[in-house]
């Protein structure tokens, strides 16, 4: 159990770390690249109000002082930028290409980025490197392209860079928490193994007095005879047995180096031979009894701890099903496992966040049945521990508030 409960604290934080690490990579990226888009973008809608090109800022001949770029870009952006561009007639005849600000496309190159991106039907994206923007004029439609290489390269490494640091950050991280798991569990492993020792030990010191008290019972009885507090004291000290039993055995079996010895056994005989001790007392209680046992089913575990499984359930499912009411067990095979079924009709129903806890120990979804019963509230916690202990699972579950079920999935090879 302390093991498993290290590896859940593992598997939880470091979950929680990489989504997170997740997030923020992702977050940062996405703004990375919607900041170049937005950039790109700004600068191809200057360029299309412009006829696909930088007007003259002044300072020759055809220079015209008025023209300026927006506050936002730097005086260099014209002389640094690589762009070219498509004018298209409506039939897709090429009227313009203009390619005198880039050296590493030709014109028919050009003329192939430009038809491909009026294909699409974005008015925006890329061709390669090239981000396009499509301008419609008078029966034409020009497309702008910008070489977006460099951007793009420098997306690409901050990419890596942050998906690199992200993972070594993971990995450093995964191998501290491993490191200190162990340290951050002890103490709730030593006050696990304490409470363990102390069920233990106390099971052994409790037995001793209950089999004196048994003994004293047996010669009242010889001397004054049968009477009704004798008897309801023998009953009350079987109890106590029962349960002090039942404790210790729970505690040695949720030991880490407790192993039941496993044989090779015929589970169905086993199921059979265990569910037909309690088809007498199910008729004597006028309750409907029904077995569907899967022959010549075989696993490989403990045969006696299996016996005690069947019983447990069944017990529960005749203590709480009403007269006249409905049970039923079931053994199936499904690829590599076997389900065990036992399902019993209920006079009320179970609420669905009280299955979650019917295994607990000493839980009830209704206290005040205790002494109707007779139980102590531990039997399914016994069923739990034994089908773990196979390598299975168990569960509960209801239908409708009419019925409740138990259903173990057992490993058969």
């Amino acid at each position: 159990m302390i093991r498993k409960l290290k590896i859940k604290f593992i598997i939880l934080s470091m979950t929680s770390l990489l989504v997170l690490l997740t997030v923020i990579v992702a977050g940062m990226n996405v703004l990375n690249y919607t900041s170049i888009t937005a950039e790109v973008d700004d600068i191809l809608i200057f360029l299309s109000k412009n006829k696909g090109t930088f007007p003259d800022f002044g300072g020759g001949p055809m220079g015209n002082p008025g023209n300026q770029l927006p506050p936002h870009m730097s005086p260099e952006l014209p002389y640094e930028t690589r762009y070219f561009s498509v004018v298209l007639g409506e039939d897709g005849t090429v009227l313009h290409v203009d390619i005198n600000r880039i050296k590493a496309v030709d014109r028919q190159t050009a003329i192939a980025y430009a038809q491909s991106a009026v294909s699409k039907q974005n008015e925006t994206g890329f061709e390669n490197a090239f981000r396009y923007l499509k301008s419609y004029e008078e029966r034409t439609v020009r497309i702008t392209f910008l070489d977006c290489g460099r951007r793009m390269d420098s997306f690409d490494r901050f990419l890596w860079t942050s998906i690199l640091i992200a993972l070594s950050g993971f990995a450093i991280v995964f191998f501290v928490i491993c490191f200190f798991a162990g340290k951050i569990v002890r103490p709730i492993a030593e006050s696990y193994e304490k409470q363990k020792r102390f069920i233990t030990d106390a099971g052994h010191e409790i037995k001793t007095p209950l089999t004196i008290i048994n003994a004293n019972i047996d010669l009242l009885e010889m001397d004054v005879g049968m009477s009704e507090s004798l008897t309801d004291i023998r009953q009350q000290t079987m109890r106590l047995s029962s349960l002090t039993s039942d404790l210790v055995y729970l505690a040695r079996m949720e030991e880490a180096d407790h192993k039941l010895p496993m044989i090779e056994f015929p589970l169905s005989e086993v199921v059979s031979e265990a569910a037909l001790a309690f088809k007498a007392p199910a008729l004597a209680q006028e309750k409907n009894f029904s077995c569907d046992i899967e022959d010549m089913l075989s696993m490989r575990g403990n045969d006696k701890a299996i016996t005690q499984l069947v019983s447990i359930i069944m017990d529960n499912a005749m203590k709480y099903s009403p007269t006249g009411g409905d049970i039923s067990l079931s053994l199936t095979k499904q690829n590599r496992v076997v389900n065990l079924t036992v399902v019993n009709t209920t006079t009320e129903a179970i609420a669905r966040d009280a299955l979650d806890h019917v295994f607990d120990r000493f839980y009830r979804t209704d206290p005040s049945r205790n002494s109707a019963t007779g139980g102590h509230g531990i039997g399914l916690s016994l069923a739990h521990a034994i089908v773990s202990a196979h390598g299975g699972k168990i569960h509960a579950w209801t239908k409708d508030g009419a019925c409740f079920g138990i259903t173990a999935t057992l490993p058969i090879q």
